[in-house]
């Protein structure tokens, strides 16, 4: 069955080509969606380019006029994806899309409902920053506690469902409080997660990394919202 892989892209240019490429080597059936999000370094340009010589033939190109956030590219993405199954690519180099067959393998077996690639479950934990690692087990213990989940990386980039489910969790984030929504509903949806170890190779601020405190807070927030105003048949 169909994987659609939805790569979110705001001013990737120098690692989105490298990034594209390792996922077309995936020996599975795909589509890969880009969705670039008002990037000013011509990384749109580039995609068009790409399109038009059919250099990638999966490569689909989705574009927002304005920057939306992450989680308005992921909404878009998942909006627009014709696999069966769908997992978040990051654009830049952090995740190794070689491990995507072994997160996918579980859906296709029927052992799971949802995968999370778990950086905490790899031997190494190497992280951005300490505060990074801890800012990341603080909002994973937050949202265990609230939706009653067994998570130990509830912000990890891959995260694979089913398509239909990833569209009844009918998202709303903007921005990196997705990821803190898209785990607080698997659980008040009663989807079967199953965590694999991944690896991961953190870029530091200079590099381009642009996830800080402030998200955390609105992570924070949005899962506390949601335990409050959600029902667990309303996303049935």
């Amino acid at each position: 069955m169909k994987l659609s892989v939805i790569i979110p892209s705001y001013n990737e240019l120098k690692t989105l080509p490298e990034v594209i490429e390792a996922v077309t080597a995936i020996p599975i059936e795909k589509e890969i969606i880009v969705v670039d999000d008002g990037s000013k370094d011509g990384t749109r340009e580039w995609l068009s380019g790409c399109v038009s010589s059919g250099k990638w033939p999966c490569l689909r190109v989705i574009n927002h006029e304005k920057n939306q956030g992450k989680g308005g590219a992921l909404i878009t993405g998942f909006t627009e994806a014709q696999g069966h199954y769908v997992i978040v690519q990051d654009a830049d180099l952090e995740y190794d899309p070689s491990q995507i067959p072994e997160l996918l393998r579980p859906l296709e077996e029927g052992q799971a409902d949802a995968v999370f690639g778990s950086r905490l479950l790899a031997g190494d934990r190497e992280m951005y920053s300490s505060l990074y690692l801890n800012g990341n087990k603080f909002m994973t213990a937050a949202i265990n506690f609230l939706f009653g989940s067994k998570y130990t990386d509830s912000y990890t980039c891959y995260k694979l469902f089913k398509t239909s489910d990833a569209r009844k969790m009918n998202l709303k984030s903007p921005g990196f409080e997705i990821e803190a929504e898209m785990a607080g509903k698997a659980a008040l949806m009663g989807l079967k997660v199953m965590e694999l170890p991944v690896d991961y190779k953190p870029r530091s601020r200079e590099e381009g990394k642009k996830i800080n405190y402030k998200d955390a807070i609105k992570g924070l927030l949005k899962a506390l919202f949601l335990r409050l105003t959600i029902k667990k048949d309303s996303l049935s």
